[in-house]
């Protein structure tokens, strides 16, 4: 009997901090008008506190969703480029975290596909019987790094995370991730590109968290469409399904115009897309999971329901994943557990990060 890969629990994290706008007009030239028109963002989180936090607090609402205990995890994929330390890996110090002894720990760097990758990469181990279940993570703390003085990128992205708990189903049901496509685009993998995180920089002498943002807009605009077009085609055509089997498309998060171009190529209509893009701008891994989270939380995923999710990434890595809901939309178990409190807004601790990094100037009065 075939061995799929069900979805049994999901959650969320964002940090209470918010940047909109208008706070990020008194650092770098823009406006809110400027902003929404170009991308369809209002704002976006900002974490006090480390990657690795925000996603324990995702995964244990995973775990309550799903009605398990941490000792019921098999793996543990942590997705993301922003990890707090490189050695040990982020993934231990969720497990550590979580008290989840059981679970092997693996971290899976895709940028912003990471959290859609660690799902492939999961499901693929379940049906292969290596592990009968696995948290699957898309986390990210994009802030400490930000280059906040171009306005190119500092509009764009924000911190956030989500998970979900994977478990085998021998049930005959089709449940669970149904087709993918992965793939990437390295000869582009120059149009975005974080310099000054990595051993090169360090070699080169470069400060510690100082950054500069290689980022081609239009390319990258460009890139991201053939991508995600190819891999939700890719993936259609695997399963043998028409578009109009399709009940949901959640896309990855990057900008509006792309999500709206993309169902335009894809003939679906944007009745069927599901965006929270002004709410939180581009996560980078936490942005498809996050997305679907909260679709399956407003209702927009129902039982039973096929679910697209194609996504982009630096690299440029692109994937499309085919997902059918299971039956259950709401959690078995409520969590309690959640990030230490703070006073500080987003604006403030963006502020933070600038003097940090020795780039912030008070504004004149």
């Amino acid at each position: 009997m075939i061995v799929q890969a069900a979805i049994t629990g999901w959650g969320k994290c964002l940090p209470p901090g918010v940047l909109n706008n208008h706070d990020l007009s008194t650092l770098v030239d823009t406006s809110d008008e400027w902003i929404v028109s170009r991308t369809g963002m209002k704002e976006r989180r900002i974490s006090h506190v480390d990657v690795s936090d925000l996603a324990y607090v995702a995964c244990a609402r995973a775990l309550a969703c799903a009605g398990k205990g941490a000792d019921q995890v098999d793996m543990i994929i942590f997705g993301g480029c922003s990890n707090d330390t490189q050695v040990p890996n982020s993934s231990s110090r969720v497990q550590q975290l979580l008290g989840a002894n059981n679970a092997a720990c693996m971290d899976l760097n895709t940028a912003c596909t990471s959290g859609m990758y660690a799902m492939s990469v999961a499901n693929a181990m379940i049906q292969a019987g290596t592990i009968r279940s696995a948290l699957i993570i898309g986390a990210e703390v994009i802030s400490p790094f930000m280059d906040w003085t171009d306005r190119n990128v500092a509009i764009l992205f924000g911190d956030g995370a989500a998970a979900f708990y994977l478990e085998a189903d021998d049930s005959g049901e089709e449940i669970g991730l149904q087709a993918e496509a992965l793939g990437c685009y390295g000869d582009s993998r120059d149009i975005l590109a974080v310099e000054g995180v990595g051993l090169k920089y360090a070699n080169l002498g470069w400060p510690l968290g100082s950054t500069h943002w290689n980022f081609e807009g239009q390319n990258i605009f460009k890139q991201a469409i053939k991508g995600m077009y190819t891999g939700c085609q890719q993936a259609i055509e695997k399963q043998g399904i028409a578009k109009s089997d399709i009940n949901v498309v959640v896309p990855h998060q990057a900008n509006l115009r792309i999500i709206e171009l993309l169902a335009n190529r894809l003939e679906l209509p944007e009745a069927k897309l599901f965006v929270n893009v002004h709410r939180y701008g581009n996560m980078s891994a936490a942005t498809a999971p996050v997305a679907l989270v909260e679709a399956v939380e407003e209702g927009v995923v129902e039982s039973g329901s096929l679910i697209l999710v194609p996504a982009f990434g630096a690299g440029l890595t692109w994937s499309a994943q085919l997902i059918r809901w299971g039956k259950r939309c709401t959690p078995i178990n409520d969590c309690d557990i959640d990030l230490p409190p703070t006073s500080m807004s987003g604006l403030e601790l963006v502020k933070q990060c600038l003097k940090a990094h020795g780039q912030y100037k008070a504004p004149v009065k």
